[in-house]
C-alpha cells in the first residue's frame, strides 16, 4: 500500500492512497519493475487503518525531523505492508511515487499549485483537500525487453489521433520528440489513466485507449487491480 501525505513543516495532511503492481509479468509475476500500474484508492484502505498509520508512522516520523531541526516540507510517500490490519512501514521517499501519482492526481478537484503554495507558505491548515469520488487506473506501456533491455527510439504513432473524454488521460513517462514525431526513450514509456465508478470500467475503456495507439515495440499487463475486479 502506497500512503502519502504533504507536509508545510508545521501540519501535514492525508493525500490519497494507491496500490501498485512492481511485477512484470500478469498475475504479479516476473522481475521486479518500477511499477506496470496502480489503482487508487488501495483496496486495503479503511477509516481504522488509516489512524493507525497516521498516529504510529507519519506523526512520529514528522515529529523526529522536526527535533532534528530539518524543517521538512513536501510529500512524504510511506510504502507500507499490511499484515493483519497491522501497517508496517517497508521505506520512505520524499516525492509522489510513480505510478501511484498519475492515479492519484487526476481524482484532485483542489488546485494542485494552491496545495503546494500553501504548503510551501506553511499554510496547509487553510485549504480542505477536494476529491472526485471516484475510482481510477492506471496502465502503464513499456518497452518490449524492459525491465532488463530494450530498445529506445521507436517511432510512436496516432497518439493525436485519441479523442479522450474529461476522465481519461495520457501520460508521457518515457518519450521524446524528433522532428515532430514522438518515439520512445524509456523502459516505462506511456500511462493511460481512466477515472469512474467501475475499475473494471477504467481497465477495459484505459486497454481501450492503448490499443488505438500504433507502436508495436509496446506491452502492457492487462491485469492490473485484478485483486479488485471481479471478472
Amino acid at each position: 500500500m502506497s500512503f502519502f501525505t504533504i507536509n508545510d513543516g508545521k501540519n501535514f495532511k492525508k493525500f490519497e492512497t494507491a496500490q501498485d503492481h512492481k511485477r512484470v509479468l500478469e498475475g504479479d509475476k516476473g522481475k521486479n519493475t518500477g511499477g506496470m500500474g496502480a489503482y487508487s484508492p488501495s483496496r486495503l484502505e479503511n477509516n481504522t487503518l488509516n489512524q493507525k498509520i497516521l498516529e504510529n508512522i507519519i506523526d512520529p516520523t514528522l515529529k523526529g525531523l522536526a527535533e532534528l531541526g530539518t524543517n521538512f516540507k513536501g510529500f512524504l510517500y510511506a510504502g507500507l505492508m499490511i499484515i493483519k490490519d497491522e501497517p508496517h512501514l517497508i521505506e520512505y521517499n520524499v516525492r509522489m511515487g510513480d505510478p501511484e501519482c498519475q492515479t492519484i492526481l487526476p481524482k484532485l478537484k483542489t488546485d494542485f499549485a494552491q496545495i503546494i503554495n500553501a504548503c510551501v507558505s506553511e499554510n496547509l491548515n487553510s485549504i480542505d483537500f477536494e476529491w472526485h469520488d471516484d475510482n481510477s487506473l492506471c496502465i502503464v506501456v513499456c518497452s518490449k525487453g524492459y525491465p532488463e533491455n530494450y530498445e529506445k527510439n521507436i517511432q510512436i504513432d496516432n497518439l493525436d489521433k485519441i479523442l479522450l473524454e474529461s476522465n481519461e488521460f495520457i501520460f508521457h513517462a518515457g518519450t521524446k520528440n524528433i522532428d515532430g514525431k514522438i518515439v520512445s526513450n524509456g523502459g516505462r514509456v506511456l500511462n493511460f489513466v481512466v477515472r469512474s465508478k467501475n475499475f473494471k470500467k477504467n481497465r477495459d475503456r484505459a486497454i481501450n485507449l492503448i490499443n488505438q495507439v500504433n507502436w508495436g515495440n509496446g506491452f502492457f499487463r492487462n491485469d492490473i487491480a485484478h485483486k479488485v475486479i471481479n471478472e
